[in-house]
């Protein structure tokens, strides 16, 4: 599917899955812990600067937001995970609005791909693999983005490489993308295979 990332605009931040879109058009979800860099990485995909809030708090806000693109798609922001000072109550929401999207989405069958978001610099996290688990048992396909990556230098980076591509190969993932919202490392190829599985 061609579509124009620039015409994005965010269509609603759903706090219950009652409030999820019924629009059928394909799904798009971007998950990943908190403060692995996902709405930087939203906001650099669609070329925009503050379209998706990036949170001076992780894991402040447990909401799930759909962007609305080129009229044909949705990117979802799925709630970060992860956050160590998440009361029990707030761990609770999160799960139930993340299982919800799986389980309760309306659209449920129009999720084309979760882009699954590691940082580069610390590797898959426990919490990391429970989610692609998680991933793994919906049945959808999913792609692991490592986020980040302008802040390794050579060594670092071609460890985390090593690493990365590892853990994908595990899964039987596709091969992963190497993605920096600064540099814009990764875009083109990550843009490219969200189209892909758009078909």
């Amino acid at each position: 599917m061609h579509f124009n990332p620039a015409r994005a605009d965010l269509r609603i931040t759903a706090g219950l899955p009652s409030q999820f879109p019924r629009d059928p058009m394909p799904q798009i979800a971007f998950s990943g812990r908190s403060n692995v860099g996902k709405s930087s990485l939203v906001n650099c995909l669609l070329g925009r600067t503050s379209l998706a809030r990036v949170s001076s708090t992780p894991g402040k806000t447990i909401t799930v937001n759909f962007y609305e693109i080129d009229r044909k798609l949705f990117f979802v922001d799925l709630p970060g995970y992860g956050y160590a000072n998440r009361s029990k109550e707030s761990q609770h929401v999160w799960q139930d609005l993340t299982d919800g999207y799986f389980t309760r989405n309306p659209n449920r069958d129009l999720l084309k791909l979760v882009v699954q978001l590691i940082d580069a610099r610390i590797g898959a996290t426990r919490d990391d693999l429970t989610m692609i688990d998680w991933i793994r048992a919906s049945g959808v396909p999913f792609l692991i983005v490592a986020t980040k990556t302008d802040k390794l230098n050579k060594t670092e980076r071609d460890e985390a490489q090593r690493s990365i591509r590892e853990l994908a190969d595990r899964y039987g993932a596709p091969a992963p993308v190497f993605f920096s919202s600064k540099s814009k490392e990764g875009k083109d190829e990550l843009l490219s295979k969200i189209g892909a599985a758009l078909g």
